[in-house]
């Protein structure tokens, strides 16, 4: 999976990651890593969303999956991946997605360094586990 990220990265794809525990890419190599942002986000909840956006020539394709990107899992494991159709469901993924990549609260750069400084963003303070519980809410308020 490494190995395909570098290839998309050095083919100009831009690549944002949220990575829940170990990223094992070569973030200061780059060759390998130029288009890739990668960031951890650990707060309270044991939450990690596996969900997966693609712009593939100019079409938006958006998949959920039960697979975390480990060996032990797309090896020795039946993992399922399944494409979501639903307009609706397509946008909720993508608020998720930016919801929590503007975390400024408890989010980390995986960085060159590897010193996985907080993210020090401007603007107002955002913590995304209570951004999304706030999301939700309003969503099923909506009906």
């Amino acid at each position: 999976m490494i190995e395909k990220l570098y290839e998309a990265s050095a083919a100009g794809v831009q690549i944002r990651m949220i990575i829940r525990g170990i990223n094992c890419m070569q973030m200061d190599h780059p060759e390998l890593s130029k288009n890739i942002q990668a960031i951890s986000i650990v707060d309270r909840f044991l939450e990690h969303t596996r969900s997966f956006y693609f712009h593939n020539n100019g079409e938006s394709e958006y998949y959920i999956s039960s697979a975390d990107w480990m060996t032990r899992n797309l090896d020795r494991r039946v993992e399922v991946t399944a494409r979501i159709y639903d307009l609706k469901i397509q946008r909720q993924l993508r608020d998720h997605f930016e919801i929590l990549w503007k975390d400024n609260t408890k989010s980390r750069w995986f960085n060159a360094e590897q010193t996985n400084d907080y993210r020090k963003l401007s603007g107002p303070r955002i913590r995304s586990q209570v951004e999304l519980h706030n999301y939700v809410i309003k969503q099923l308020k909506k009906g």
